[in-house]
């Protein structure tokens, strides 16, 4: 499907379905509304509002046949003016195109541009919305079903007569298709099979596709880093680890340097210390974490902030054999630190001990590290909210701001040194868990001991990666959270 804006009235686009809204108690609609109500005989006002009672709250969808022109107008309700934004634009839009395309003889949609009119927001910022909006409800993860959900909408067009504001709103959606895409390729990354997706393919995708420079380190070379931490969680597999750097360097100069790290488990059977059976079932998820930080770096190579951005991913798979890593082992992490490995099923915490070393190594002003990264966190936050900590928090409050822009939730959770008490170790000089009290925050305090003095952001998705219920827009399974707070934190 074609997504673009054009510069015309919203009467003058020829299409299928004309898409307007209404606010919540309006009974006489104005604007762009009031213009097509009118054209087509106050059929809006006379029979959607009055006859069919549509109240324009947050989300309502009214379809109405229009039999001599062979068309269709979608009336769709924006909920209290006063409690408007620009997520529920996108969320409205998610909901709004699966309903439209369930109408299959609809090839041609042509949109107002929401909430640039009375409400007078910013047409990039709407712009933007409505295409992130319409790509995600249109996503679906059907590589392996036979029967294939089909896109019968072609072509969705955003009318502005407004050339100051089109002109802007232009701009938007070429930016909201940007970080829609990406999003979506971390959902397909993270969707996808462990059976097909482990170490090697993760690191030829980020090759292929991250759209910067990429090296991928084999287990030789990562031995040599001293990167024992890492190599660890991975030697019960037969897939060899991989880390990888992605690298983004601005044309001009940069005006900062940022490290992301993602966590790379590309399946998670919990070792030695195996999980049940049932939590095994989603545990592909593990890598999205890395899915994150190699399709944000997609998104950058695209918009090409003055920002320096280094992609970190520890990769590979923690599985039960001969040669697994155990319970009591002792192991010499990258900072020379040595840990304890009270259980093989607390294992992204050991490979980021080394990604955020290596990170440090290249000198960069801040590192934001993102992972799936424990059950307490899950219990927590639940699937709304993700957790964040560190050891900076103005740069967690700036975080949590913007991605508040992004439509993405965050919650700081406490980094109190006590709850390092209970990593406290009789053979090393940490334990890699501490026991489920506290969980959350135990890991964070475990990763902060990696992260000499580089301000750190500790981002736990656990809950919100991957859902069993549709979220706000209508995505289940993988949602490929964390993507578009980092561009918008990184790019603006």
């Amino acid at each position: 499907m074609k997504i673009k804006i054009e510069n015309k009235s919203i009467l003058d686009v020829k299409a299928d379905a004309i898409v307007v809204n209404l606010f919540e108690g309006v009974r006489h609609p104005s604007g762009v509304t009031g213009i097509v109500d009118k054209t087509y005989e106050d059929v809006i006002s006379n029979f959607v509002i009055k006859q069919e009672n549509f109240e324009g709250k947050y989300g309502e969808i009214y379809m109405l046949p229009l039999v001599k022109e062979n068309k269709k107008i979608f009336v769709v309700g924006l909920g209290k003016q006063e409690n408007f934004d620009l997520i529920k634009i996108r969320n409205l839009n998610a909901k709004l195109i699966r309903k439209i395309n369930a109408c299959k003889n609809i090839k041609k949609v042509v949109s107002i541009l929401h909430g640039a009119g009375i409400m007078g927001l910013c047409p990039f910022a709407c712009a933007q919305m409505i295409t992130e909006g319409v790509i995600s409800g249109l996503y679906d993860f059907d590589k392996y079903k036979s029967d294939k959900k089909e896109v019968n909408i072609k072509e969705f067009i955003i009318a502005e007569l407004d050339e100051s504001k089109f002109k802007k709103a232009k701009k938007g959606l070429e930016q909201g298709l940007i970080i829609a895409q990406s999003v979506n390729d971390a959902r397909d990354l993270i969707n996808e099979s462990s059976q097909y997706l482990y170490p090697e393919t993760l690191a030829d995708y980020a090759v292929k596709n991250s759209g910067v420079k990429t090296t991928v380190y084999n287990k030789t070379q990562i031995k040599k880093m001293g990167m024992n931490a890492f190599l660890a969680v991975g030697q019960g597999s037969v897939h060899e680890p991989k880390l990888i750097h992605m690298e983004y360097i601005p044309e001009r100069k940069a005006k900062r340097k940022i490290a992301i790290v993602g966590k790379g488990i590309t399946f998670d059977s919990g070792g030695l210390d195996l999980k049940p059976p049932s939590s095994m079932l989603t545990m592909r998820d593990d890598m999205s974490g890395a899915a994150a930080v190699i399709t944000t770096m997609k998104a950058i190579s695209q918009l090409k902030p003055d920002v320096e951005v280094h992609a970190i991913v520890a990769a590979c798979e923690n599985m039960p054999s001969g040669s697994s890593y155990k319970p009591g082992d002792v192991i010499i992490a990258k900072t020379g630190r040595t840990i304890e490995i009270d259980n093989t099923d607390a294992e992204g915490r050991v490979t980021l001990a080394d990604a955020l070393a290596y990170a440090e190594e290249l000198g960069v002003d801040e590192i934001i590290d993102i992972a799936t990264l424990t059950g307490a966190c899950m219990v927590a936050l639940g699937t709304v909210a993700s957790g964040i900590m560190g050891n900076d928090d103005n740069r967690i409050k700036e975080f949590i701001e913007t991605a508040k822009q992004a439509g993405e939730k965050f919650w700081q959770l406490p980094m109190d040194e006590e709850y390092g008490d209970s990593l406290k170790s009789d053979i090393a000089d940490t334990k890699n868990t501490g026991g489920r009290m506290g969980g959350a925050s135990t890991a964070g305090i475990f990763l902060s001991k990696f992260v000499k003095k580089t301000p750190w952001i500790h981002i736990d998705i656990a809950g919100t990666a991957f859902v069993d219920k549709a979220n706000a827009e209508g995505i289940k399974n993988a949602t490929g959270v964390g993507v578009k707070s980092l561009i918008k934190y990184i790019a603006g």
